[in-house]
């Protein structure tokens, strides 16, 4: 079924004759509109796209099979006013999206029939599973990450700034193909290394600092992750034992990962191997997330997940030990959930930690 078709099953087991959408992802997922604004309002038969005059011929030519509505002045308005031609009384809106003042502005006014009624993980459960042409895309923004990497890693020595090696690799996704990033680069150099999400700053590398780069290419609004870490200069035995053993969580993991397994069993399988070694407590995140239209999806790889993950799903596989004043090491690749195992869509070397 098509993606709109998916969605009318789900109104009608809701008891909704219509949904508003006003998520981003969501709206381009059900409509390919690429524009900034616009609500979609989709009933059983019908499927509107609610835009103001910037976007009406590119909507035209992006959103096939969605009528334009040309918005007014006043986008809750026009929504209204829309609503009342369609005569529906029971209309999800999605709660995570609309604030409390949106929500009163297309209240104030409605006919008094009308129920509207919070929705969540409505289309969200639909964008769990990829399909061959989300997963194309998904693909190539790896492929688009792993090239960035490559040629920024190239360029770090002396007095190189955790904002300079951001900075090119952010220039090589551009020009590699990418349309943007999927969201801010992460670099930390040294004990900085220990913030799992710092942001490059002034500091400037020295022998022996780790290097940790956490990024992903947009391509086709679609999104890439990985993390490497690697030494400047030497590494010492340290260092070496931690990364061999955030390593070895991660291998085991990919290797247990398949259809079916919950979330938390999969986080569990990597988790194991660090808190056996004593470093539980500084594997202070999830093992990873789904990865689609938006950086962090669901389901994901958590001890709170209790749900199975389904084939077809994107991943990220990502554990970390992070030790204050000292530094740390994460190691992330991207997946494909397959029905005995993995795909993985991440080709950046990994197997022993590299020395710059």
């Amino acid at each position: 079924m098509s993606r709109l078709e998916n969605l009318r099953t789900r109104l009608r087991e809701r008891e909704l004759e219509g949904v508003l959408i006003s998520n981003g992802e969501n709206r381009r997922y059900l409509s390919d509109f690429t524009g900034s604004s616009g609500v979609l309002v989709i009933g059983i038969e019908e499927a509107f796209l609610v835009t103001d005059f910037r976007y009406w011929e590119q909507a035209a030519l992006e959103s096939k099979g969605f009528e334009i509505f040309k918005q007014g002045p006043q986008l809750w308005a026009s929504i209204r006013e829309l609503l009342q031609k369609l005569n529906w009384e029971r209309i999800g809106f999605e709660a995570g999206t609309l604030t409390v003042e949106e929500f009163q502005k297309l209240e104030d006014g409605i006919n008094p029939k009308v129920s509207l009624t919070p929705v969540t993980d409505l289309v969200e459960q639909l964008r769990r599973v990829k399909e061959a042409r989300e997963v194309e895309l998904i693909a190539r923004a790896a492929a688009i990450t792993d090239i960035a990497w490559e040629k920024a890693v190239a360029r770090i020595g002396p007095g190189v700034k955790e904002r300079d090696l951001a900075l090119e690799f952010d220039y090589q996704l551009r020009l590699n193909g990418a349309e943007g990033n999927a969201f801010p680069t992460i670099v930390a150099f040294g004990p900085r290394a220990a913030l799992p999400h710092a942001a490059p700053g002034g500091k400037e590398i020295r022998n022996g600092d780790f290097v940790l780069l956490d990024g992903g290419a947009l391509y086709e609004g679609y999104c890439a992750d990985m993390t490497r870490t690697v030494v400047f200069g030497k590494a010492d035995p340290e260092q070496r034992r931690i990364y061999e053993l955030v390593l070895k969580a991660q291998l085991e993991a990919l290797e247990y990962i398949r259809a079916g397994l919950t979330g938390r069993e999969i986080d569990c399988k990597a988790r194991e191997v660090i808190s056996q070694a004593g470093y539980g407590e500084n594997f202070g995140h999830g093992l990873g997330h789904s990865v689609g239209l938006h950086i962090h999806e669901n389901p994901r790889l958590s001890p709170h997940e209790s749900g199975p993950i389904p084939q077809g799903a994107v991943v990220t596989v990502e554990p970390g030990i992070y030790l204050p004043n000292w530094g740390g090491v994460r190691i992330e690749d991207l997946v494909v959930v397959e029905e005995k195992g993995i795909h993985n869509l991440t080709g950046s070397p990994k197997d022993r930690l590299l020395e710059l």
